[in-house]
């Protein structure tokens, strides 16, 4: 009997404000387009209001406190019980707790059929990557690697990322996947994320708040959704089971 493979997206919660949560909404969007079930989880426990996954998604996200002796075990229960695809947008500071969960939990969950994508998400800011380097020395091969540039301002650079040594060597000895997401102007994100909107319904006119509903603004969100999806077709092989 052949068992189903299951897979974990996971955003790898180091440093904050890089841009996890709205890289998480989009692909979340992507998988709805494509009519693939999933399951949404939102692990930020710190993030209680505007900005968190739940925040976007109306209670279809789950919110989970992690932050217990058993608190990743949600990732068995739900492969169980719901769709064959987990999406999970893990808070910052969570590094320490993921990494135990793995060191108990990995091969036996594995053994199960289930598979790992750990995302990482970097600015140019040299931290966001000195956290996703630090996840990955934990994690190690357990896990495949998507990292996302967030592009933070129109000529964003990632010259820490493409030339640090260790950047260099992560990339050689895990071939991560990389995409690229861009720039997005303040006055369509910041109302946005302040009203857990996202960019689908702006695309397609599905908005109440007016400063939305701009034609520049709707052309706008069609332009970002269109490249991120297309930036996801070229990521199937870590984000399918």
């Amino acid at each position: 009997m052949t068992i189903q493979q299951k897979r974990i997206v996971f955003t790898m919660g180091g440093k904050g404000g890089v841009g996890k949560t709205g890289f998480m909404v989009a692909l979340a969007e992507w998988f709805g387009a494509n009519q693939i079930p999933h399951t949404l989880l939102d692990l930020d426990t710190e993030n209680k209001a505007r900005g968190s996954l739940t925040h976007y998604f109306n209670g279809s996200a789950a919110k989970v406190n992690i932050h217990t002796p058993a608190g990743l075990d949600v990732f068995i229960d739900h492969l169980e019980t719901g769709a064959p695809i987990i999406l999970a947008d893990m808070g910052a500071g969570s590094g320490q707790i993921a990494a135990d969960w793995f060191d108990a939990m990995y091969d036996d969950v594995a053994a199960g059929s289930a598979v790992f994508t750990a995302v990482g998400v970097i600015t140019p800011d040299p931290a966001s990557v000195e956290s996703v380097l630090s996840w990955a020395s934990r994690l190690q091969e357990r896990v495949k690697y998507l990292v996302i540039e967030n592009a933070t301002s129109p000529q964003a650079e990632f010259s820490y990322w493409h030339l640090s040594q260790q950047a260099i060597r992560f990339r050689e000895t895990f071939d991560p996947i990389i995409l690229h997401m861009d720039f997005r102007l303040a006055e369509l994100e910041n109302p946005a994320r302040q009203y857990g909107i996202k960019l689908s319904q702006i695309a397609e006119r599905k908005v109440t708040v007016d400063e939305l509903r701009r034609a520049s603004l709707v052309i706008r969100a069609q332009s970002y959704r269109r490249k991120l999806f297309a930036e996801f077709d070229q990521a199937k092989a870590v984000l399918l089971p």
